[in-house]
């Protein structure tokens, strides 16, 4: 194993999760809702506390594995989730009534998000955390990227796209998409980007004050 690699798996195996989170992500992999990793949730909820967020949405419900992690880190913030999938968001409404989240707190959408979003309202949210279809991943971008008050954060896990990103022989269009989407934020005057390479990868980008 070389040296990077250890340091990864250290990454992965150092972070503990919550039993109720740990609970939500064992029925969405019997579901087949892929769950953000253990490591990219635990990134997601020291951004969420750190930037004291009351206002959360997130595109791509899965089974509420990643609403639980920022949460987790935004224990007063209101989170509204958006899913084509009413199975998904079934079971994230068990996981949210399992972690004895009030109601109010929650607001579950079902639709497509290119339907829903445009009807959301501008700079309305502290966080935009973006887990759905990779093809349409830039699209949604450009919709966090509104619904975010100045100074919000938008929040890409999977950006890596299983290591294919890195390796320039891999050309298919969802690695394409999602390397145009790093250039193109890396390069913007809009935002401060960064790319955390723990498991999936996460991007983050900071939306400066509109001037």
């Amino acid at each position: 194993m070389s040296e990077l690699d250890a340091v990864a798996r250290f990454a992965r195996e150092t972070v503990v999760e919550p039993d109720h989170i740990a609970r939500a992500r064992q029925h969405a992999l019997e579901l087949g809702a892929a769950p953000i990793s253990p490591s990219i949730g635990a990134q997601c909820a020291v951004i969420a506390a750190a930037t004291g967020a009351r206002s959360i949405i997130e595109i791509g419900t899965g089974a509420g594995v990643a609403a639980l992690w920022l949460l987790h880190g935004a224990p007063h913030a209101t989170l509204t989730t958006i899913d084509s999938e009413p199975e998904h968001l079934s079971a994230a409404r068990t996981a949210f009534q399992s972690a004895r989240l009030p109601i109010a707190r929650t607001r579950l959408i079902t639709g497509r998000a290119a339907d829903v979003l445009p009807r959301m309202n501008d700079a309305a949210y502290d966080i935009v955390l973006i887990d759905a279809d990779a093809k349409g991943v830039i699209d949604y971008v450009e919709h966090g990227l509104r619904l975010a008050r100045p100074g919000g954060t938008v929040l890409v896990p999977r950006v890596l796209h299983g290591g294919r990103v890195a390796d320039p022989v891999q050309r298919d269009e969802i690695t394409r998409t999602y390397r145009t989407l790093l250039q193109e934020t890396q390069a913007s005057n809009a935002v401060i980007a960064a790319l955390s390479t723990v498991n999936e990868g996460l991007l983050q980008l900071h939306v400066s004050p509109r001037l």
